[in-house]
């Protein structure tokens, strides 16, 4: 029995020491860096695509690189997702050190959909956009390329962010990975009003990765496999230390909107009223005036094809 018991004790010190070297591994090694490709790419810029780009820009990249000190894209603290550690969004105006102006357009393209800067590091926390239509993602560049105030050179210095052995584990484990770079990725079918919605809520305003359960278990590759996809209840820390959950967004009646209409919805999104009339969205969501009624209507569509989530999420209404 003592021999058991002392071979026992010499298995859990083996696994003890292994794990501990594991986690030191993990924690000095930091997020993995990986090889960046510099694509043949040059975007066209038109009236047209800067218009289509400020309006992605107002949905998708403001949230977390406006800085409302200097009024534009010049990076801020992102403390809604302080269980990553400190971090902070870049500086993405056209200043040539401290921004992006020296970038190649295909350097811009092939971070925005695969989450890898021109230096090889990684951003675990920022948009993996690889099935963006090549039209939405050229009219993004075409977009910082433009004269609009938000992405004016600005030598606001960047901060490094201090990711969280969260952080490092998910990625040193790749359950938080690169997106693959797809070359060619067309314009989705707007006839198909459900296929559009897909398009729409994952992969042009990425409203999963706010409406699922947590940023640390969102499926980036494959939303659809995002715990508690579109069920709600991710928590985000806000800056005056206050606690808010994402709305359950499935269509289940009882604690998400399956008793919204479609025209309820719209008005929920694009407007920010739900039907009781009280405010729908808090910071960090905003109204998405932006966003057209039909690619609202796209977006109701969607969901409801997708799986019901029973989640009472704790609001205030």
């Amino acid at each position: 029995m003592k021999k058991a018991f002392r071979y026992l004790l010499i298995v859990l010190g083996i696994i003890v020491i292994l794990v501990g070297g594991a986690a030191a591994f993990i924690a000095i090694r930091g997020i993995p860096t990986y090889k960046a490709e510099n694509p043949d790419i040059k975007v066209a810029i038109t009236a047209d695509r800067i218009e289509r780009g400020r309006q992605l820009s107002s949905m998708l990249c403001n949230d977390c690189h406006m800085n409302w000190d200097t009024k534009k894209l010049t990076g801020r603290k992102m403390d809604e997702v302080s269980q990553f550690g400190a971090v902070y969004s870049r500086n993405i105006t056209k200043h040539p050190e401290n921004g992006i102006g020296k970038w190649t357009d295909g350097q811009i393209i092939y971070l925005l959909k695969t989450g890898i800067t021109p230096d090889g590091r990684f951003l675990p926390v920022m948009a993996k956009l690889h099935k963006m239509s090549d039209e939405d993602m050229h009219s993004i560049v075409a977009f910082l390329r433009s004269d609009n105030p938000w992405v004016q050179a600005d030598a606001t210095p960047n901060n490094e962010s201090k990711y969280s052995f969260l952080s490092k584990f998910l990625t040193n484990f790749k359950i938080v990975k690169p997106a693959p770079y797809i070359k060619l990725v067309p314009e989705p079918d707007t006839t198909n009003q459900v296929r559009w919605g897909e398009y729409v809520a994952l992969y042009r305003v990425e409203c999963y990765t706010c409406h699922s359960a947590d940023f640390a278990t969102d499926d980036f590759i494959e939303p659809e496999k995002s715990k508690g996809f579109f069920g709600g209840g991710n928590k985000f820390k806000m800056p005056d230390g206050s606690v808010i959950y994402s709305r359950n967004l499935t269509m289940d009646e009882e604690t998400g909107i399956g008793r919204w209409s479609e025209e309820e919805f719209v008005k929920a999104v694009r407007a920010g009223v739900v039907p009781n009339g009280q405010p729908a969205v808090r910071p960090p969501m905003k109204p998405y005036s932006d966003l057209t009624e039909g690619e609202a209507k796209a977006i109701y569509a969607y969901l409801k094809t997708i799986p019901k989530i029973k989640n009472p999420v704790e609001r205030k209404f």
